[in-house]
């Protein structure tokens, strides 16, 4: 009986302890959110071009790729272009116009919330802030 005692309780605080770190066993998911309040060109919107379009190897690179018509995005003049010429939102939502293709090409699709960022900044005119 001495020998059980001290086992059992051993046993009972750790099963008090269990529920302490249930926080820590099983942390809530975290939340993201998309801010679209204000999209801004140099903090919003041009580390995606950066990161899916005008990368090396990419289509519309500082090397002015032909079968893009050498649409070169690292040039905020030529994005404002085609971003105002109403296939880029399609292009981006795998909603291709004519004679264009789901962008970005070869690459995993943006998030919903980088291309929630590129419509709110196309229906405000593509400003260069």
């Amino acid at each position: 009986m001495k020998k059980i005692l001290p086992v059992a309780a051993f046993l009972i605080f750790l099963g008090g302890c269990y529920n302490d770190k249930y926080d820590k066993l099983y942390p809530k998911p975290a939340t993201t959110t998309c801010d679209t309040t204000t999209i801004k060109y140099s903090t919003d919107i041009q580390p995606i071009i950066n990161a899916s379009c005008a990368i090396n190897g990419g289509c519309h690179n500082a090397a002015g790729n032909s079968s893009t018509g050498g649409r070169d995005y690292t040039v905020l003049a030529t994005l404002q272009a085609d971003a105002t010429a109403a296939s880029m939102l399609n292009d981006i939502n795998g909603t291709p116009t004519r004679g264009h293709n789901t962008m970005p090409l070869n690459l995993p699709s943006l998030s919903s919330c980088d291309i929630n960022k590129i419509t709110r900044w196309v229906n405000e005119g593509a400003p260069s802030n």
